[in-house]
């Protein structure tokens, strides 16, 4: 029997070890922390798969300037940061000129638009339809502009992608939310994605799912991955751990473990903030207010408020600027009450200048890379954990995989 060592208990780490495990590997997964604690934990617990088109770099001069000058509550980022998010920044403003954003929307969406296929997957098996929501998710506007804009952008995403949605009016859309406190210029409500109500609980249960698989859970640091003989092994609370393979699913961690091994891994590094409130009503499926950069998502702890991206590298000390608006703006919309945290919490979204996860082999002989998400590893971690169990094992050559691999993206 195959062994394998799988590094990080995220979303990522977890559909990695279940996809093995499924492929008849004996599967080892560690963590410093419990399955779905740390990044997985605090996202907006949607399975986008209408998000068939990544999150491209801005290309005009005013958009530019509007990020620059902080006109927006989507992005944010401090002068002393600069440094060390030069080089990756320029990498991503490179790729998302049209002729590499088209390559990477060719590969990209046709990952997303099997999301909620390959989360099934896995769903049932772990007593997990409790918290999935399968009524979609919308996107409402303040400005009539950017409604009618997105109005034009949903029916483009139908035609060219068969995304489906519905163009909600004023009226439409204060009949489907009564809780809202204003009228808005409308709405799109994105009809095909799930919600989940607490993400890091679908993470643990995929984990126990793991575990009464026969799979095993280890507490240690992926910093002690070291070759051993053919193989690989890794120190655990329990002693050493070795395996034939061994799969970096660290997230925003990756780079720094895959340092230690020899490669530069140029990656963007976006943090979010989210806090819970309390309040007797909210809406009825998760809401992402676009003027504002804010999402107010239903969840099993409270109303889930959450931000754009701080462009800030893992590490650096926090901002209070995008949830305090955020804030500001979900109690506009929604009789929001008192947060539920002291602090808010942060996490750090791990992506890759062309938009596209990391998913194949090093150079090193059972080592694979299995990181760089961006916004989606939530959605993507089970379908890209297919498609690297599928290289692992041999077999034919995935056409979706072979523009992720390591040696076709300038990775060293």
């Amino acid at each position: 029997m195959t062994t394998s060592i799988v590094l990080g208990a995220g979303m990522v780490g977890v559909s990695t070890a279940l996809a093995l495990q499924e492929s008849g590997h004996q599967v080892v997964l560690l963590d410093r922390k419990a399955p779905g604690r740390e990044t997985s934990y605090g996202n907006a617990g949607i399975i986008q798969t209408e998000a068939v088109e990544p999150y491209a770099f801005p290309r005009s001069v005013s958009e530019i300037a509007r990020v620059a000058l902080k006109r927006g509550n989507d992005v944010d980022w401090r002068l002393r940061d600069i440094p060390r998010l030069a080089g990756p920044l320029w990498r991503y403003f490179a790729q998302s000129a049209p002729a590499p954003y088209a390559r990477t929307i060719a590969a990209y969406s046709r990952l997303a638009l099997r999301a909620s296929d390959d989360h099934a997957h896995f769903i049932g098996p772990a007593a997990a339809d409790d918290l999935i929501v399968r009524t979609g998710w919308r996107a409402v506007y303040r400005s009539p502009a950017s409604f009618q804009a997105a109005a034009i952008e949903a029916e483009r995403l139908k035609r060219v992608y068969d995304v489906p949605s519905d163009v909600l009016s004023p009226d439409d859309l204060a009949a489907s939310e009564p809780a809202l406190q204003r009228r808005l210029a409308g709405a799109v409500h994105w009809t095909s994605p799930w919600t989940c109500r607490d993400p890091g609980e679908l993470v643990a249960r995929y984990a126990a799912l793991f575990v009464a698989r026969g799979g095993k859970l280890a507490r240690g640091d992926a910093l002690t991955l070291q070759q051993n003989g053919a193989g690989w092994r890794v120190l655990s609370e329990d002693g050493t751990v070795s395996a034939e393979n061994a799969v970096v699913a660290l997230g925003p961690w990756s780079p720094m473990l895959a340092k230690t091994f020899g490669y530069r891994i140029p990656m963007v590094f976006k943090r979010g903030y989210h806090r819970h409130f309390t309040g007797p009503s909210g809406p009825r499926i998760s809401m992402l207010d676009v003027d504002s950069a804010t999402l107010v998502a239903p969840m099993n702890a409270g109303w889930r408020v959450l931000t754009g991206a701080h462009m800030a590298p893992p590490g650096t000390a926090p901002t209070s600027r995008q949830i305090l608006n955020a804030s500001k703006a979900a109690h506009e919309l929604f009789a929001l009450h008192e947060p539920i945290e002291a602090t808010p919490w942060l996490g750090t979204r791990p992506c890759m200048p062309d938009m596209l996860p990391v998913v194949g082999p090093t150079r090193h002989k059972g080592l694979w890379f299995h990181f760089g998400h961006g916004h989606q590893g939530f959605t993507l971690g089970p379908t890209t954990a297919f498609l690297l169990a599928e290289q692992i094992a041999g077999r034919r050559d995935n056409p979706l995989a072979r523009p992720l691999m390591p040696s076709a993206r300038g990775l060293v």
